[in-house]
């Protein structure tokens, strides 16, 4: 783990529980900031991009950022595949539409991304020169 005043990387293992550790250290972060005005945001981001790189590389190592600097919050999570994200159509949920049966239960997500689109200032993803991906986020203090 890499920690200075302003940024924390930590290196962890794609599971379930790493949305909640992510979101926890962060959380300290942005208290010690300042920023916790913004930290219901940042946890849905954090949430968001962790579930995302665990969902694709389950069981193996992932990376969970935050920093700040002029331009705000950078929130940025890397997985080891070179695949760039996709993100489903944007579509209404109704219940009507809601699949709830057992074997699709989980079935019913993939609308993170633009999720996030819509409330970070800026976001994207970047390759990462040693192999892997990085998914990133801005927000606004």
């Amino acid at each position: 783990m890499t920690t200075m005043p302003d940024c924390l990387l930590i290196s962890m293992l794609a599971s379930r529980a790493a949305p909640g550790l992510a979101r926890t250290l962060a959380k300290a972060h942005l208290y010690n900031w300042g920023y916790m005005h913004i930290s219901d945001d940042a946890s849905l981001v954090i949430s968001e991009l962790i579930t995302n790189a665990a969902a694709v590389a389950p069981h193996r190592e992932i990376r969970f950022q935050i920093s700040r600097d002029v331009a705000g919050v950078l929130i940025a999570v890397w997985d080891p595949s070179p695949h760039k994200p996709e993100p489903l159509p944007v579509v209404e949920l109704t219940l009507d539409t809601l699949d709830l049966t057992e074997e699709n239960w989980d079935d019913n997500g993939g609308r993170g991304l633009p999720i996030i689109a819509a409330i970070a200032t800026e976001c994207g993803h970047s390759p990462d020169p040693d192999g892997g991906k990085w998914i990133w986020a801005r927000l606004k203090p």
